[in-house]
């Protein structure tokens, strides 16, 4: 098989460990980079995928951010779509019932209330570090910088998570995207874009979804593995994930995508 762009997610997929690519996936990559697009799609921020790029080798390449809500080349900026700040305000209301804490994104700003083992584990798994302050300061700064939130993490039990996810989707479903990325983390996108819009963004002249490859493992991979040319899930996706995709290779773990690069496509 050969395509024009090759589209991954990072965590769970792509990254052999929680925070890296194996010496193997950086081969394939190099092997194939010529004559195909290398596109990093993922949810984190860009800070966290610059690195991941650069090991690659495909710093001249854009970068899909916070599950299509920013889109950069180089310095440029492509989409930029926000949650916005009255919104998230709301969503905060709901969620001080909860244990839970709010991690705010925008651009390449992470803002967090306090530390924990959570912000400890995304704090090394993605080489960036957050501001520490209390959310309603940090919304009372954005309200006046007029900006809104490309993403917002939940972060708090699976008791929690279990109770407020159908609360905020009738809430809130008509207004933003939300995914469950684990049993105690629940993700927060602007309503209009997802990964697949941020990939119809990046096609260029003579390109087409048919000429897309794509690798993923969760919820919000969905929709990108299924209009794709071809649509591939790591074996330890999600079981919805599996069932979607076209192809299944072996886990992250065992540098799945590699095996599949090296196994299926050609130069």
């Amino acid at each position: 098989m050969k395509y024009k762009l090759l589209c991954s997610d990072l965590d769970g997929t792509l990254l052999s460990t929680k925070s890296d690519v194996s010496a193997y996936t950086i081969a394939q990559i190099n092997r194939i980079k010529q004559s195909t697009r290398i596109i990093l799609v993922s949810a984190r921020m860009p800070n966290g995928m610059y690195y991941i790029q650069r090991d690659l080798g495909i710093l001249d390449q854009p970068i899909v951010c916070y599950n299509g809500a920013l889109v950069l080349d180089g310095t440029k900026e492509l989409l930029s779509v926000t949650v916005p700040l009255k919104v998230v305000q709301q969503i905060h209301e709901v969620c001080e019932g909860f244990k839970t804490d709010m991690g705010l994104y925008a651009f390449d700003e992470w803002h967090v209330p306090k530390a924990s083992e959570r912000v400890e584990k995304e704090i090394k798994y993605t080489k960036t570090n957050p501001v520490f302050k209390s959310t309603l300061r940090t919304l009372e700064e954005w309200e006046g910088r007029k900006i809104g939130a490309h993403k917002v993490m939940l972060m708090g039990t699976k008791a929690s998570a279990d109770q407020l996810m159908p609360l905020l989707n009738k809430k809130f479903g008509n207004e933003v995207n939300l995914y469950r990325s684990n049993d105690t983390l629940i993700e927060i996108a602007p309503k209009s874009v997802s990964k697949l819009t941020a990939i119809q963004k990046l096609m260029g002249p003579g390109e087409a979804l048919q000429d897309v490859i794509a690798f993923g493992d969760n919820f919000n991979d969905i929709d990108m593995l299924s209009n794709v040319g071809w649509g591939v899930a790591v074996s330890n996706a999600r079981e919805e994930v599996k069932q979607i995709a076209q192809s299944i290779t072996s886990s992250n773990t065992e540098h799945g995508v590699a095996l599949y690069i090296e196994q299926h496509l050609l130069i």
